[in-house]
């Protein structure tokens, strides 16, 4: 068996390809950084140290690790006799792997079973977005009968890894990997530790809307208090408490939306908080906070589940406080900082609120994130 990984990040070899190489696939890793591949290539193996409750080190080899920009066709060629395809790339980046893709979905033998396609991403649904890339890019009509797209939540926390480090990576012990099971017609891949379900959405927004949005939150409120690591901010009983007013929210909206008992989801809220105290891991609020302009995006970990609250009548109080902190953040070498600043710097609040925030005017949030903007850009006006 023969799994195509493309990104060959620190997500990419501490995780997804971790797992396939569990799952017994030969792992070809595809990535644009030279450096990194021709490491990979040079390597016979490399170590996952998982950190936590139950800490372990994991070997991964038999792989083979390849330039995707300068080896494409050895990428299509790999890709046209494989059984998966996973990606880890940032969903912003599955637009320039799709014509690769196709490609080697079109060069796929008659009658050979189809290619299953995954994106491993920290998105909403990113294998729909790469599937549609790929149609635009396939030549022919067949294009479902030779692959098929399954949507799935991947969920392990892999920090900035320490320098002279190598190839290895410090990961934390806890993993999810939840797969829509429904597009494979009954032949799910085998892959231990991947949890098959029949409807993705509701694990999806489980992940995005407590994890993220818990993570980020105490990495926005970690900065403004001036705390460096993860665990450091959730160690203050002040920023810990404002977290879980955030959670609190969000639980309540998983809770009527998508059914999830309320204890269960209480658990699981309690479960991903002692993840965050994990001091094994050198997580810092200026890693977690970056992309803050995709974090307060429509769709995203806090406008996301505050638009639904709002929408239901409620008044989202934390998971605002939690935007309040957002828009003061100021990680360093971040070109979304200084894009978020531009944004305040010369628009006026109503148009800087639909800007970053993707919300209308009529709806039921928009006048309380405007008073968030207007009282920043008051504050800040030079930012």
């Amino acid at each position: 068996m023969k799994a195509v990984h493309f990104g060959a990040g620190n997500i990419g070899r501490g995780f997804v390809g971790l797992l396939l190489h569990e799952a017994g696939y030969e792992v070809v890793f595809a990535d644009v950084a030279d450096a990194l591949i021709d490491q990979l290539a040079s390597t016979p193996s490399y170590d996952v140290h998982e950190v936590g409750e139950e800490p372990a080190v994991r070997t991964v080899d038999n792989y083979r690790a390849l330039n995707s920009r300068s080896q494409e066709d050895d990428v299509v060629a790999e890709i046209g006799s494989a059984d998966i395809v996973t990606t880890a790339v940032g969903p912003n980046v599955l637009k320039f792997l799709a014509p690769v893709i196709a490609r080697g979905i079109a060069g796929r033998a008659d009658g050979q079973a189809p290619l299953q396609v995954m994106a491993c991403e920290n998105a909403i649904n990113a294998t729909d977005l790469l599937r549609s890339e790929v149609e635009q890019a396939y030549e022919g009509a067949d294009l479902a009968d030779r692959a098929v797209f399954a949507n799935t939540a991947v969920d392990r926390i892999v920090p900035n890894q320490a320098a002279g480090q190598g190839l290895d990576v410090t990961v934390e012990t806890f993993f999810e990997w939840v797969i829509d099971r429904t597009p494979f017609a009954g032949n799910v891949p085998e892959i231990p530790g991947a949890t098959y379900v029949d409807d993705l959405a509701p694990y999806i927004e489980r992940k995005l809307f407590t994890v993220n949005t818990g993570h980020a939150s105490a990495a926005y409120f970690g900065y403004a208090a001036g705390v460096e690591k993860i665990a450091d901010a959730m160690a203050d009983h002040a920023i810990a408490d404002r977290v879980r007013a955030v959670l609190a929210e969000t639980k309540q909206l998983l809770v009527s939306k998508h059914g999830f008992d309320e204890a269960e989801q209480e658990a699981y809220v309690q479960k991903i908080l002692r993840r965050f105290t994990n001091h094994h891991l050198p997580d810092t609020v200026v890693r977690v906070g970056r992309a803050p302009l995709r974090k307060l995006s429509r769709h995203e970990r806090f406008v996301g589940p505050a638009a639904e609250l709002a929408e239901q009548g409620v008044h989202p109080a934390a998971l605002l406080e939690a935007m309040r902190a957002a828009l003061s953040f100021r990680a360093p070498e971040d070109p979304e900082v200084g894009a978020l600043a531009e944004i305040l710097a010369v628009q006026e609040p109503g148009e800087a609120t639909t800007s970053i925030t993707g919300l209308a005017a009529d709806h039921p949030l928009y006048a309380s994130v405007r008073e968030l903007i207007e009282q920043h850009v008051q504050g800040h006006p030079a930012a």
